[in-house]
């Protein structure tokens, strides 16, 4: 990300060895995270050969936008003036990965036995009954919006929270959401019912 800093901003960062800068629309420093807990906690500060650039090197809490992405800087300026919506895409696809790493942290709390605030995630991660209920019920929520005609903002409400509860499935069995983008591409080249032919029998317990 990319943030003005005053000499205030700067002592205060090398102090505190938090990310902090100076606000100059509402003149008073800040710290990210300060209100969405993802801080960048800071090992060193550079500054260039004028001066007049610092640059703050740490390990971010947290997504580092305000738009949930790791980086500010997703936006290929070549990738814009090809497709003008590729944007957006690289929004969406960070966007996920950003929840992911979310969730993975709430994973790792769990694993530290670190206390904390209440967590519907850490709950989920530990409960497997009750995930696989909630995804059920977010799921047949989903195809209510089309069965009932609603319009397209519920039904966009109701695919997030099954693709959250998706993702939190796939903290608790150890899977990338890239290994499932990656089934996703393999398929590209077939024809949706052949692959279906293909797919091995699924073993039942008795």
């Amino acid at each position: 990300m990319q943030g003005f800093a005053n000499k205030e901003a700067v002592l205060k960062t090398a102090l505190e060895r938090r990310a902090t800068f100076y606000s100059r629309s509402r003149s008073q420093l800040w710290t990210k995270g300060e209100t969405s807990n993802n801080f960048i906690n800071i090992h060193d500060i550079s500054l260039d050969c004028d001066r007049d650039s610092i640059i703050y090197l740490g390990k971010p809490v947290g997504p580092a936008c305000h738009t949930g992405t790791a980086t500010c800087f997703y936006t290929s300026l070549d990738d814009l003036i090809d497709d003008p919506q590729a944007g957006k895409s690289k929004l969406a696809l960070s966007t996920l990965y950003s929840l992911e790493n979310i969730i993975s942290q709430r994973k790792a709390e769990l694993a530290s036995l670190q206390t904390g605030k209440p967590s519907w995630t850490k709950r989920l991660l530990l409960e497997n009954k009750l995930l696989c209920s909630k995804i059920r019920e977010e799921a047949d929520e989903l195809c209510r919006t089309m069965e009932e005609n609603e319009d397209k903002s519920r039904t966009a409400s109701e695919a997030a929270d099954v693709v959250y509860h998706i993702l939190v499935s796939l903290a608790v069995k150890e899977v990338k959401f890239e290994e499932v983008l990656e089934h996703l591409r393999e398929r590209f080249s077939q024809s949706g019912i052949e692959e279906k032919k293909n797919r091995a029998p699924k073993v039942t317990k008795n």
